[in-house]
């Protein structure tokens, strides 16, 4: 897969324009390869991408899923301010210019809730939240590996996080923005979180 990951990178440079991009690939690809990770690692942003090609999303969205966890030690409330501001970094270092390294930077930003007002992001919104709307074995080993990357948290204190998560995403009028993740993945998604949060309460 890292490979792969760098032959998307070094595609998705040369259509930007970037100039030697090379080694932020390499960087991003050695980020997404860290051992803390259980699901937010490099097979969470091929999927991502993945989804965005599917949507057929702005390449600056692509730029911003490279970086959306491109800083993240679970449990820190600041990997996404900390992922924008390397993303600003790098890319403008990488002549992008400034205007849009800020799109990419609030796009990343945004991801901390997936609930900015600007529908320019939605369809990055939708390609990371798309495991929860996955067929139901595919979401068990999502919830495994987000338990994983939180296994200093004890259960006391990770089930009611858990639980409040996905109560709010339930409370939403719609988890997914596209119409075309609406009707893929919404109706699962559902099923998924209300059976996960059935299972919690049960002290399961």
């Amino acid at each position: 897969m890292p490979d792969d990951l760098i032959q998307r990178w070094n595609d998705l440079s040369r259509q930007l324009g970037l100039r030697d991009a090379v080694p932020i690939g390499e960087e991003l690809v050695a980020r997404y390869g860290e051992p803390h990770r259980r699901y937010h690692d490099a097979a969470h942003l091929s999927q991502v991408l993945d989804l965005l090609d599917d949507l057929d999303a702005d390449r600056r969205l692509h730029l911003a899923a490279w970086f959306h966890d491109a800083v993240y030690q679970p449990g820190r409330s600041d990997n996404e301010r900390r992922s924008a501001k390397l993303a600003r970094q790098r890319l403008l270092a990488a002549g992008l210019p400034e205007r849009e390294c800020e799109f990419v930077a609030r796009a990343v930003l945004a991801t901390a809730g997936h609930a900015d007002a600007d529908p320019a992001f939605d369809a990055l919104f939708d390609a990371d939240l798309a495991v929860l709307g996955a067929v139901p074995d595919v979401y068990r080993h999502y919830r495994r590996a987000i338990r994983e990357e939180f296994a200093r948290v004890p259960e006391r204190l990770f089930k009611p996080a858990r639980a409040r998560f996905l109560r709010a995403m339930l409370g939403r009028p719609s988890i997914y923005r596209t119409p075309a993740c609406r009707d893929r993945f919404e109706a699962q998604a559902r099923r998924n979180l209300q059976h996960e949060l059935d299972q919690l309460e049960a002290g399961k």
